[in-house]
């Protein structure tokens, strides 16, 4: 069995470690072709490593086994105070070469990391086994989902107790309200998320300054003559949550979807969904990607069954507790 070494990430480690994610990203693809294939280049993927590494307060650890370089982590903080006081590992953050490594590599890194007072620590994961298991055993938890699908190229049609239509100014009113009813459900049990929430007056006000914005396909559905639910949709390069390996190529993005608690069970959600879907097929995208919270018992099977294929996890520990 070879020695191995473990040391902090440095510069001179770059090229190597591009190449590592390059052979990490062309497996990924195997599993899930519409993911961009523009990082099977190790050139590409460099400079997606070099962006992390340059991140402030960037840190992380690298592998060495016989003089080569067969693992590596690089985190950096955010600063949205949403995320507490934290270190994120994105999807260009960490390749090995063995999966059981990541954990050695974890071990080295978050030494620093917790040092430096840095205690919730999230990592955005492919969908690869035996590498999610690795995390698991890190004591990390699934927290998030990305997903993606082909656009359709059939026609898909709301149940026949459903409206569904774009958007019109009149509509701003409810539309605020579910702009609201979304984080307010994600508050709930068992997701539990916390964040400030906008008031109805900040959302109207938003709304009556967007509604128009041609980037932006609103959707809303009505059951008996009332609203009861929208959906927007929009190219995914809008969406910084979805970059580099993770955006494929010419992606619609159904970035937002919410239903009135007193109204679920209709099927709006899913109507919402496939509306979106629609618009994205006949403006010529040729994928769509959302995400979730897959403690959200809604989303989390609303839309697989919409066909969404997860490609990434994000996972989600906080030390102390």
């Amino acid at each position: 069995m070879s020695r191995h070494v473990i040391r902090p990430f440095e510069a001179t480690d770059l090229g190597a470690a591009a190449g590592l994610l390059a052979q990490r990203h062309k497996e990924h693809r195997k599993r899930h072709p519409l993911l961009p294939a523009d990082y099977e280049d190790e050139l590409l993927a460099l400079v997606e490593v070099t962006a992390l590494w340059e991140s402030e307060s960037a840190s992380g650890a690298v592998m060495i086994e016989d003089g080569e370089l067969t693992g590596y982590v690089l985190g950096a903080p955010k600063k949205s105070p949403v995320w507490g006081p934290n270190i994120w590992v994105e999807a260009a953050g960490h390749a090995v070469r063995e999966p059981e490594h990541i954990r050695d590599l974890y071990a080295a890194a978050a030494t620093k990391w917790v040092d430096d007072g840095r205690i919730a620590h999230y990592a955005l994961v492919p969908d690869d086994p035996q590498l999610l298991d690795a995390w698991f055993r890190l004591a990390f938890g699934s927290q998030h989902a990305h997903a993606v699908r082909p656009a359709p190229t059939t026609l898909l049609l709301p149940p026949p107790d459903l409206l569904v239509r774009r958007a019109v100014r009149e509509d701003i009113p409810v539309l605020a309200e579910l702009d609201l009813a979304l984080p307010q459900h994600q508050g709930l049990s068992p997701v539990f998320a916390t964040g400030e929430l906008p008031t109805l007056e900040e959302a109207v006000a938003d709304w009556e300054e967007s509604i128009d914005d041609q980037d932006y396909a609103s959707f809303v559905a009505e059951y008996n003559g009332q609203v009861i639910g929208s959906a927007v949709g929009c190219s995914l390069e809008k969406s910084s949550s979805h970059s580099g390996l993770a955006r494929p190529d010419n992606a619609g993005f159904l970035g937002f979807a919410a239903v009135l608690p007193s109204a679920r069970g209709h099927g709006a959600g899913r109507a919402l969904g496939e509306a979106v879907l629609q618009w994205a097929a006949t403006t010529g995208y040729t994928s769509v990607v959302t995400d979730w919270r897959v403690t959200n018992l809604l989303s989390s099977r609303t839309w697989p069954r919409l066909g969404f294929k997860q490609t990434f996890h994000r996972l989600h520990r906080m030390i102390g507790h």
